[in-house]
């Protein structure tokens, strides 16, 4: 498998000069861990994640360092945490020139290189501009699949994953954190979803493509004020079974 057949592709990003705290409310919101950084062209320059948030002086969190660690290790180490710790943007704290993969990465690699790197996420680039992303969550989703012994996907399963998340992104109800995989005609959805209508209409949106043989639902629920968290109903039964 290659990293185009897992990849999410509305990928939501922000720019050097968002605000950090625009950043975190759309984390919260979005429901994801990780944002890609570009810049006005469109190409990426680095990514934030929830651990560039960890020490912040909002929360009391800076680091304590002595003065002789101080004297160690210089006034430019000292320097560059003030920033990371007080920044009010999101080029404060980011990490620029973040690793990425091409659309045709297997996944092996893409595994060697989170495992390399630790990192939980990588963007996937096309002449510099981000067209998707393979976080943790996409390579779990490919092994739950894999485990279910549905053959890999063919070219014909590729075009089927297109034209759904075509039909499905141009709805304001899209799941967020969309991922399709298609394997001979078998799509399973995944993402996130905070009206039980959203999922039904993915559902119903997915098994009107042309090709589409089964359609498996795997979009978790969200409510959007308690947090409250469920799996799709096929999940939760799927659970209780074994």
């Amino acid at each position: 498998m290659r990293a185009h057949q897992i990849m999410t592709r509305n990928v939501v990003t922000v720019r050097p000069e968002t605000l950090i705290v625009d950043a975190a409310n759309t984390m919260l919101r979005q429901h994801i861990s990780g944002l890609p950084v570009t810049d006005g062209d469109g190409k990426l320059v680095g990514i934030v994640s929830q651990g560039d948030f960890l020490r912040r002086a909002e929360i009391g969190t800076e680091r304590k360092r002595s003065r002789w660690l101080g004297l160690l290790f210089g006034a430019g180490r000292e320097a560059s945490d003030f920033i990371r710790e007080q920044g009010r943007k999101v080029g404060d704290v980011m990490t620029p020139n973040p690793s990425t993969v091409a659309e045709d990465a297997s996944l092996e690699d893409i595994v060697a290189l989170m495992e390399k790197k630790d990192i939980k996420r990588l963007p996937v680039v096309r002449d510099d501009r981000i067209v998707g992303i393979v976080t943790r969550t996409n390579l779990l989703q490919a092994v739950a699949d894999l485990a279910r012994e549905i053959p890999d996907p063919s070219a014909g399963d590729d075009h089927i994953r297109d034209q759904i998340i075509t039909a499905l992104e141009k709805n304001d109800w899209c799941p967020f954190g969309l991922n399709v995989i298609v394997r001979d005609g078998i799509v399973h959805l995944s993402g996130v979803v905070t009206d039980d209508r959203a999922r039904q209409a993915a559902v119903v949106a997915a098994e009107n493509v042309a090709g589409v043989k089964t359609v498996h639902d795997h979009l978790s629920w969200i409510d959007p004020m308690s947090g409250m968290y469920l799996n799709s109903p096929e999940d939760e039964g799927l659970g209780k079974a074994t």
